[in-house]
């Protein structure tokens, strides 16, 4: 049972044999990176790179559903991708909007 899993897994069109199997397995590295950026600073965020994480990872995961073979590797990595993106983004907004709170508050006193 397993072995023939695993045989269906390898002979798949968008399976390790191919490039649609890798390209999508490396871009993990981006979603894991964007992770670890959790613990950086918000004044640190960079908001083009978020944007283009976000939209990168909306565009690419439609795209990875209306192609033939459906790639799921490659719809998961982009979910991933833009979660990360809006939550990083979110990070830079709120830290942004609560700074000019505190510099409005210091400047009434």
């Amino acid at each position: 049972m397993a072995t023939s899993k695993l045989q269906a897994l390898w002979n798949h069109p968008a399976g390790p044999k191919t490039i649609h199997f890798w390209a999508p397995t490396f871009k993990w590295g981006i979603s894991i990176a964007n992770i670890a950026d959790a613990s950086k600073p918000p004044e640190k965020i960079s908001y083009p790179q978020q944007i283009a994480v976000t939209a990168t990872g909306l565009i690419w995961s439609r795209y990875s559903t209306v192609i033939t073979p459906k790639n799921w590797n490659l719809f998961s990595v982009n979910i991933v991708m833009a979660c990360t993106g809006i939550y990083q983004l979110t990070r830079k907004i709120q830290h942004e909007y609560s700074s000019d709170e505190k510099q409005a508050v210091t400047a009434k006193e």
